[in-house]
């Protein structure tokens, strides 16, 4: 089995806890309007690579990655789409070295397709870019009731999740869909970490390598003050419940 591959980074400090190595899947189902690899959307490009590779991509730096508890977290793209592969890259990097795992995810999955993977998951990233449904396809090109029932699974079987929002002046900025977020989000005792990530611009130049316009030209980086506002909406509604 051999999975395909975006790109990789061997000292990733974003994606999770402590200094990973941070594994960029080919292949997402979402065309969010902000993605920032338009160029890992297609399922049948990338380089392929089986598990035994990546793990020799991984094992030069493994002190730094024991030392600052840190580990491999996967992202993409979507890395549930090959959701088999991971799973078998997860459970030996486990094997062998110990290694805490991460699965950066817009969970866009049906749970049953991705319990293998998640059984050797020590922690999972779970992007929640819109909860308006009518604004989620808008968006993205998807609903997200998919989405909104991961995320009820990850609380069923008590998995720890961090939660991330891009905040996106006019898009996900709302203050009634800021507020229900945040009720959504404080009815799953799993969650331990809310990201709020503002909105940038540094992939503009691939959608223009692709000959793609770029759907959000005109939108703006968010200010300090907007996303302490987001925040403060967010955590309000976390609190009702």
């Amino acid at each position: 089995m051999k999975g395909r591959i975006h790109s990789f980074d061997s000292f990733g400090t974003v994606d999770g806890p402590g200094i990973r190595f941070v594994l960029f899947m080919q292949g997402c189902a979402l065309q969010c309007k902000y993605c920032h690899n338009p160029d890992s959307w297609e399922m049948n490009t990338g380089k392929q690579m089986d598990v035994e590779e990546i793990l020799n991509e991984i094992e030069p730096y493994l002190e730094y990655y024991r030392r600052s508890g840190g580990g491999v977290t996967v992202t993409g793209g979507e890395p549930t789409l090959q959701a088999p592969f991971l799973a078998r890259l997860f459970a030996e990097c486990k094997r062998r070295w110990g290694l805490h795992t991460v699965l950066d995810t817009n969970g866009f999955c049906e749970p049953s397709h991705a319990q293998e993977l998640l059984d050797v998951t020590d922690l999972v990233l779970l992007d929640l870019k819109q909860i308006n449904p009518d604004k989620h396809i808008a968006l993205t090109a998807q609903p997200n009731d998919r989405i909104l029932r991961f995320a009820e699974h990850l609380n069923e079987i008590n998995k720890p999740v961090w939660i991330r929002h891009v905040l996106v002046p006019g898009w996900t900025d709302d203050y009634k869909d800021l507020l229900e977020l945040g009720k959504f989000i404080g009815s799953l005792p799993n969650v331990s970490k809310l990201e709020l990530l503002p909105y940038h611009r540094m992939g503009v130049y691939k959608w223009q390598q692709m000959g793609k316009e770029y759907p959000l030209e005109q939108c703006p980086t968010p200010t300090d003050q907007e996303v302490a506002r987001a925040r403060n909406l967010i955590d309000m509604g976390m609190d009702i419940i």
